[in-house]
């Protein structure tokens, strides 16, 4: 008989002798559906520290109408203590005196009928004897949900139920779209603005914000919002905004982390409050993308690029104007 359990518990002299196995639903039900599953077992009365236990291999047993669920389960139903082990030398330290014991596997039928069950032979042995004792086997009636078919009427199959759309849900595209247009256009103004400063030398002379906008502009399509290129995404704007605020404020942005970056600028007087916390909140977003596999939202990912494009704008030298204007006067004093 080949043994799928071999555990190393005790049993008293006086073994309990052999009856009826037990068949126990998982969920108490008046009678037994198709998948349901129910433990199917035996109960063995004062066991004691000493004696070998083995029971028999029903895998075979298992088929497409009926399977079997796992392996054999070992429960202690009283000594004062419950187990749940399949640990022989786990279980053996606890159970120090006389106790019951129940040995169950798990049973689904997905077919009905009228399950014949098999007898459950198990070995006990003790004092270098051993004993085999027959528990009788159970018969399982299994049945399937009823269906009235004098009052059943068949249906149609329903459409997808389609829900309208919220404001919600557009407000972040819509924002997106509008923020990507904005981007767009000062974009174009900055750069048309820029062509016309030349450096001493004859060769364009780009502000670090005419840079860092244009660099912005490259990660304005919402297809980087995807999981998969969020990343990317947010890898590109945190990197854009620091060689800028590396040029701009002379702070060694690109070689500090976030806490670092933002201890460094922390009171700077061209950077306002409200813009300190949110572009803190932005680069926090962007290192959990990045570093802890965190999705952002569309929500989010839509306030990401106008925020960036906002600092940037915000922090634009005073003085630029004045030196394209002074650019200007030279060129026509040259003409």
């Amino acid at each position: 008989m080949n043994c799928l359990v071999l555990l190393t518990i005790a049993a008293a002299f006086e073994i309990a002798p052999s009856g009826d196995a037990f068949l126990r639903p998982l969920e108490k039900r008046d009678s037994v559906l198709v998948a349901d599953q129910l433990h199917y077992g035996v109960k063995l009365e004062g066991l004691k520290e000493g004696t070998g236990l083995a029971l028999p291999d029903f895998a075979k047993a298992s088929n497409d109408t009926l399977t079997i669920i796992g392996e054999w389960k070992l429960d202690t139903v009283s000594n004062g203590r419950k187990v749940h082990s399949r640990n022989a030398k786990a279980a053996a330290k606890v159970l120090q005196r006389p106790f019951d014991l129940e040995a169950s596997i798990t049973l689904a039928p997905f077919e009905e009928g009228i399950y014949e069950l098999p007898d459950i032979p198990v070995v006990l042995a003790r004092d270098g004897k051993m004993d085999t004792l027959i528990f009788k086997g159970l018969q399982m009636d299994v049945k399937s949900m009823p269906v009235d078919t004098a009052s059943f009427v068949p249906h149609d199959l329903k459409e997808q139920i389609s829900y309208p759309v919220t404001f919600a849900e557009v407000l972040p595209w819509a924002g997106g779209a509008l923020g990507a247009a904005a981007l767009a256009a000062l974009s174009l103004w900055l750069l048309r603005r820029a062509a016309s400063r030349r450096r001493d030398d004859g060769k364009p002379k780009e502000p670090a914000y005419i840079t860092a906008l244009r660099e912005l502009e490259k990660y304005r399509s919402e297809k980087f919002w995807a999981p998969e290129k969020q990343k990317g995404f947010y890898s590109g704007i945190t990197d854009t905004l620091k060689a800028y605020i590396d040029e701009r404020f002379s702070v060694d942005a690109p070689e500090m982390t976030t806490a670092e970056l933002f201890d460094a600028i922390k009171g700077n007087r061209e950077i306002t409050p409200e813009m300190y916390v949110s572009l803190k909140e932005l680069f926090e977003r962007a290192d959990f993308v990045k570093f802890a596999k965190f999705t952002a939202s569309d929500e989010d990912n839509a306030k990401a690029l106008p925020l960036a494009v906002s600092f940037v704008t915000s922090t634009i030298p005073q003085t630029s104007g004045e030196e394209d204007d002074e650019g200007g006067e030279e060129a026509a004093a040259k003409a």
